[in-house]
């Protein structure tokens, strides 16, 4: 079922007023048992981000792209360019995996796991707040004079994110180019590696001009994530939500009839795109859950359950049972297993090696009083991170000999070699172009052989 998201008649967006300025969003401090789930969280991902260079798995790093040898280390597993069709099944899946997690527990990537989100909230707000102090010191101070302490305070805000920025660049870096030449780098002149400088100053501006300015403009305008949301929830669907049941009438304590919302708006001031999230599920909520936490913070100064605003499905909401398995959920469910089985299935069937079997360059054929010759190479690729030994064999045919130069060859990790071969059939015996079959595999595991196989030509009769 397609939920209509409601529509909020003075703004386009909460950061966006119809006339075209934008509000800057000052969040204020919250604190609460999301909030620390959510640094826990932030803290891990980045850390992991950050330590994946320095593992090492295999003799690589654990995720390492490596741009001048065209690989990719994922974990001890090497790929190389001939498995790039691999890629379908990994972004397919990621973006299937989050249409899944959508379905089931609402916007939670956006709010716990996007890096947008992580990096914006665990590094670059938290280096504002160290800075220039909390949101009503922030927002005094920005409506004062340009004061010596105002410019003092905004310098060194920007400087550290200029700090951050770069880090996070040469971490980024470290992924395509290694940690050791990253170091290397770095210790050297920009003009020693252009390339790499260049790619740094881009990432690096890129980073500073996100999160110093850009912030909640990314999820609001750039990203179409909250706007397939309508179409990726249902009524059963996690979001953060605020019960009007209970809330509404708004009004103070004590006041008669008066609902448990006291309208404090802490929640509006606490949200990090600015939207009053009492006015229903909106597309710039990022389900960041600092309202429940605010909220909670109130409700437990007036002695009412916590609750008013917290994670449930807009049935529940409503005051109707959510339902976990609906026809959605088990048509998820059931894609993701067949494109798991599928991608299992043909990860397992990928070769550690690739063979061809190639003309040499030339004329195609040569005749002389022997016969017909033709000059055939095996281009082996070897995969794998270690040195390995192969052995080619010709299949035999009627009149035909082989003369292979190198009958095993050992390819050094992630390398390539071409192996020479002739093969002459006597004149007396050819007739007519005839497949040629080698066989290529290990020594030291025969039965993965592989078959390749090309044409023997030869003058027509």
């Amino acid at each position: 079922m397609t939920v209509r998201l409601p529509i909020v008649s003075e703004f386009s967006s909460a950061s966006l007023p119809t006339d075209g300025r934008r509000e800057k969003i000052q969040p204020a401090d919250v604190r609460g048992r999301f909030q620390r789930a959510r640094g826990v969280g932030f803290a891990f991902l980045i850390g992991l981000w950050a330590a994946l260079p320095w593992v090492r798995v295999g003799g690589h790093p654990a995720l390492f792209v490596d741009v001048e040898s065209h690989e990719l280390f994922l974990f001890g597993l090497t790929f190389n360019p001939q498995d790039t069709w691999l890629l379908f099944f990994l972004l397919s899946g990621i973006g299937f995996g989050l249409v899944y997690a959508t379905a089931l527990a609402g916007r939670v990537w956006c709010g716990w796991s996007c890096p947008q989100t992580v990096f914006l909230e665990g590094v670059y707000r938290r280096i504002e707040r160290w800075t220039e102090g909390p949101r009503e010191k922030r927002m005094r101070r920005d409506a004062g004079p340009m004061t010596a302490e105002r410019v003092a305070r905004k310098v060194a805000s920007h400087a550290a994110f200029g700090v951050a920025s770069l880090l996070i660049a040469h971490i980024v870096l470290s992924y395509f180019v290694s940690l050791p030449k990253t170091f290397a780098m770095v210790r050297q002149s920009p003009g020693a590696h252009p390339e790499a400088f260049a790619w740094v100053v881009v990432i690096s501006s890129v980073l500073y001009l996100d999160f110093a300015w850009f912030r909640e403009q990314v999820c609001v305008v750039l990203c179409p994530y909250g706007r397939l949301q309508s179409s990726l929830l249902d009524e059963h669907s996690l979001v953060v939500g605020y019960d009007a049941r209970r809330g509404e009438p708004r009004g103070k304590k004590g006041a008669e009839g008066a609902g448990d919302c006291v309208d404090c708006k802490r929640c509006v001031v606490v949200c990090p795109t600015g939207i009053d999230i009492r006015n229903g599920v909106q597309m710039e909520c990022l389900a960041c859950t600092a309202c429940i936490d605010a909220c909670d913070e109130v409700m437990d100064k007036l002695d009412r359950p916590r609750g008013l605003i917290r994670y449930d499905s807009m049935d529940g909401l409503a005051g109707k049972p959510r339902r976990i398995v609906r026809p959605r959920v088990l048509l998820y469910t059931g894609l993701l297993v067949i494109g798991a089985v599928v991608a299992f299935v043909a990860t397992r069937g990928r070769s550690d090696f690739e063979a061809a079997l190639l003309r040499l360059p030339g004329e195609p054929y040569t005749t002389d009083g022997d016969g017909v010759r033709n000059g055939l190479e095996v281009h082996l690729v070897n995969k794998r991170a270690e040195a390995v030994e192969y052995r080619i064999d010709v299949d035999p045919a009627e009149g035909m000999t082989a003369l292979v130069p190198m009958p095993t060859v050992i390819v050094p990790p992630l390398g390539d070699v071409r192996v020479p071969m002739f093969l002459t059939v006597a004149s007396g015996h050819f007739r007519s172009e005839f497949p040629v079959r080698v066989r290529v595999g290990r020594t030291s595991a025969p039965g993965d052989a592989k078959v390749v196989s090309a044409t023997f030509l030869g003058p027509s009769r």
